[in-house]
């Protein structure tokens, strides 16, 4: 299910809660929330960037410890193993 950001939209009437935002887990066939769990104020709901994917680092490690080889290439035809 997908994580879906809110904020309130009048930080005046909010709590802590919605004011700084808040995350809720809620599935795509679920309405869009309008008012906040806590203290009901009137909350939007945000569009943020997902993260997604792994650091490049990472994956070199893992590829590594899979028994792979990175090879670097330093000239016409001319390959370096790196590890």
């Amino acid at each position: 299910m997908p994580t879906y950001q809110y904020e309130a939209l009048d930080s005046a009437q909010a709590c802590a809660v919605c004011a700084s935002g808040f995350e809720c887990v809620r599935r795509l066939s679920d309405p869009p929330l309008t008012h906040c769990p806590t203290c009901g104020a009137v909350i939007r709901k945000c569009i943020v960037a997902p993260a997604i994917g792994r650091s490049i680092s990472s994956l070199d490690t893992r590829a590594k410890a899979a028994g792979f080889t990175k090879l670097k290439k330093l000239g016409k035809g001319e390959y370096e193993k790196q590890y």
